[in-house]
Parts: C-alpha cells; sequence; structure tokens
C-alpha cells in the first residue's frame, strides 16, 4: 500500500497533522436501567399492536367482508401471532444491544454522542453553538430514574438527544451544558 497523503496511515503512538481528528467512541455509556425503559416502551408497544391486530382479524373472520378472499379469511390469525412473535424477539435483543452501543461524553467544548443500533450515527455538538438545553423526564423515565437530554443549535443537523442518563446526572449536564454555552456565546460567530 502506498503512503499518500489521502490514505496515510497513522500509528498508534503517532499524534496525528494538526486538523486531523480520529474518531473514537464516547466514554460514558447511558444509564443501565434505560435498558428497563427501554424494554416496558417494547412491551406496551407490541402488546397494542398484538391486540389491535388481533382484533382486525377477528373483525375479518367474523364479520362479512365478501371482498376479502376465503384463504385470507381462513388464516387472519396468522398477522398477530407473527406480528407478536417479532415484537418478543425485539424486546428480548433491542434494548440490550441499545445500551452496548448508546454512549455519550461532553468535554469542554463539544457534546459528542453515538446511537443507533443497525445503522450508527456519530454526532459532535459545538457547546458555543447550543441555542438550549432540554431535560426531560416521562412517566415512564421518573419510574426508572432515568432521563433525556437534548441540546439544540440553530440547525436541526446540529442537534443531539442522549435518552437513559442517570435522572441526576441528566439535571447537572443540562445545568452545566447552560452555564458553559452562556460562557462561550461570545466566542460564536
Amino acid at each position: 500500500m502506498t503512503n499518500s497523503p489521502q490514505h496515510e496511515q497513522i500509528e498508534p503512538n503517532e499524534v496525528p497533522h494538526a486538523g486531523t481528528a480520529r474518531l473514537r467512541p464516547p466514554e460514558h455509556r447511558v444509564s443501565r436501567s434505560a435498558v428497563g425503559v427501554w424494554t416496558v416502551r417494547l412491551l406496551l408497544t407490541g402488546a397494542v399492536n398484538t391486540v389491535l391486530l388481533s382484533a382486525v382479524a377477528w373483525g375479518v373472520r367474523v364479520l362479512p367482508f365478501a371482498w376479502i378472499p376465503v384463504w385470507a379469511r381462513e388464516h387472519a390469525w396468522v398477522l398477530p401471532v407473527v406480528y407478536g412473535v417479532y415484537a418478543l424477539l425485539k424486546v428480548a435483543v433491542v434494548p440490550s444491544w441499545r445500551y452496548r452501543v448508546h454512549r455519550w461524553e461532553a468535554s469542554g467544548d463539544v457534546i459528542y454522542t453515538r446511537a443507533g443500533w443497525v445503522s450508527r450515527s456519530w454526532q459532535l455538538v459545538p457547546v458555543n453553538r447550543l441555542q438550549t438545553v432540554d431535560h426531560t423526564q416521562g412517566w415512564l423515565e421518573r419510574l426508572f430514574g432515568v432521563a433525556t437530554l437534548k441540546v439544540q443549535t440553530a440547525s436541526y443537523a446540529g442537534s443531539s438527544t442522549i435518552e437513559g442518563l442517570d435522572a441526576e446526572e441528566a439535571r447537572r449536564m443540562s445545568e452545566e451544558l447552560a452555564v458553559r454555552a452562556a460562557a462561550l456565546q461570545g466566542d460564536a460567530t
């Protein structure tokens, strides 16, 4: 392999050139309690959807819908069963996988997040560009002692959300980021 400027390899102990950034995983994981929130949320959604699909399947089987083929009416029960199995598999896999992937870090001048479990996204939000810092906590999050921190800039693409933070840590971070953003506001041009 040739060492052209575009494909220069950096040795682990070598310092990159000025202006070269190396993407690494953010330092902190979300709270372990977030797994409970995500699990209950998926269970509730799966249960409601399975009940609705069961009602539709029952209605198709019982009510005289002549326009629906006979084979579809006789096998309408398959849809809620298949969806129920899918929902249970999702509940078994998604929360723990999401916990392993979702990370965050707030340094002096940037908020760095990583999210996604199939497609991953990394976001770096400059603190001096922050316009609002929102700390929210729904009923389910309160039950598990976690919260969501949303930081927004003037650009939608510059906004970031960290779900599943420990509630006290989210409160502290929102206050700290608001103070830091206000202090750095004069630098934003």
